[in-house]
């Protein structure tokens, strides 16, 4: 008699996963459950008591076994998990660990307590009447609520008119996510470090320059592992990323910097049976090395660049950690040396047309080989109705290619560029011409 399926129920499941999701080794175990939409997750003001009574009101008139319940989404995905598996027994890792890095102000006080490798940093007083950049944070900076993802009211400021600025911009969007937030903290015991901090509060952090690298790793039974680093490479003269590249080419006695630091904040973290994915900086002219933000989940950007290049997409530790199972993927065992995903973005407001249809899309797919596409607008679609945005962007699609090097992948990203056609009415050509660093 055949082994049960198991069901994994998946908080944000997404057709663009789905793929990736049915790559895993032994996939044909499991059967993966939508449990709440993408829109639900992220469309505006989020209230969790809703999204948990429509989340149980799936589990609860499910007829057969909740073996695991996974997301590989930020805030509320992220915190949906571990307050579901405490109702139906599913492995997780605790709500105050995935706070403890969602929350960018406290996770900041965490770091400190085992690392320096993290900017100045401290909190703008949003209530005062004039509020100013926190003693001993200096120009250039950063400013972002203590809840933000994808970069949404997040800004870079030079002086203190653009403070003044961002400041304004942030009051009026913060709450947002920091009164779904605040839902989130009332659950937890919070230290006194945190008394009367809240979500809805403002990081001011001193700008970094150099690198950018993320490290992507779990927690199983208290110990932590480093599988890949990756570089994240941003539109020059902009803070925007215009792909992620796997595996990383910094040196090697960089990248053990990486792994060491990574492990000491995750232990610090407490977090166990959990993916995660940290961002750094890394300054070559230096040999400065800065943390920049802790994910309490891993990636979904890059599960084709670990199945291009490891031969396994990096959901299957996800997968595997809910089921105390081995998370470990294997190394260099994919069908290319390189991948990367790259974000085709157009730095102007406007309306997209020649958007191409799913059959050109696969036939773009099948001519160039080993990429993938995402494209993320719809025909006569005006761009800032779009939510795939930040604060200087829009992104018309994602492209995914796996290769012999780094110029293959140039050539790759670019003739699909160049194959999709989008064309735009009321901006200047420009954003595209950006596409190569």
């Amino acid at each position: 008699m055949a082994a049960r399926q198991k069901n994994v129920f998946v908080i944000g499941l997404d057709e663009a996963n789905l793929p990736t999701l049915h790559a895993i080794p032994h996939a044909q175990d499991y059967r993966f459950h939508p449990l709440l939409t993408v829109d639900e997750l992220q469309g505006g003001e989020v209230s969790v008591p809703d999204l948990l009574a429509k989340a149980r009101e799936v589990l609860d008139g499910f007829d057969g076994e909740i073996d695991a319940i996974v997301s590989y989404w930020d805030f509320p995905g992220s915190t949906l998990v571990p307050m579901l598996g405490a109702q139906y027994g599913t492995r997780s890792t605790s709500l105050e660990s995935v706070v403890k890095c969602e929350h960018k102000y406290w996770s900041r006080l965490e770091q400190q307590k085992v690392v320096d490798e993290h900017p100045r940093f401290g909190r703008v007083d949003l209530e005062a009447e004039s509020p100013r950049p926190p003693e001993g944070v200096r120009f250039p900076m950063w400013l972002k609520p203590a809840l933000s993802y994808s970069s949404k009211l997040a800004y870079s400021v030079e002086d203190q008119d653009e403070f003044d600025e961002a400041v304004a911009r942030i009051k009026e969007g913060i709450g947002t996510v920091g009164r779904p937030f605040e839902h989130i903290l009332d659950q937890i015991e919070l230290p006194a470090e945190m008394d009367g901090i809240g979500a809805q509060v403002c990081l001011a952090e001193e700008a970094l320059s150099g690198i950018q690298v993320a490290v992507e790793g779990y927690v199983h039974r208290g110990e932590v592992t480093v599988y890949g680093v990756l570089d994240s490479i941003n539109y020059p003269d902009s803070s925007c990323f215009l792909r992620h590249q796997y595996p990383s080419t910094l040196p090697e006695p960089v990248v053990r910097r990486l792994h060491d630091v990574s492990v000491r904040v995750m232990r610090q973290i407490g977090m166990d049976n959990a993916t995660f994915s940290i961002e750094y900086f890394y300054d070559p002219g230096t040999d400065e090395l800065n943390l920049l933000e802790i994910n309490p989940r891993h990636s979904q950007s890059h599960a084709e660049l670990f199945e291009y290049v490891d031969g396994v997409p990096n959901h299957h530790c996800m997968v595997s950690l809910a089921f105390d199972e081995d998370p470990a993927i294997p190394h260099r065992e994919g069908t290319c040396a390189t991948a990367a995903k790259w974000y085709y973005r157009w730095f102007a407001d406007g309306v997209v047309h020649n958007v191409p249809t799913r059959e050109d899309i696969d036939r773009i797919e099948r001519e160039i080989g080993n990429v993938r596409i995402e494209v993320n607008v719809e025909e006569g679609q005006r761009l800032s109705d779009s939510g795939h945005q930040d604060s200087y962007s829009f992104e018309l699609a994602h492209i995914y290619t796996g290769g012999d090097s780094e110029e293959d992948l140039r050539r790759k990203y670019d003739r699909c560029v160049a194959a999709l056609g989008l064309t735009f009415d009321g901006t200047e050509p420009g954003g595209r011409d950006q596409t190569n660093d």
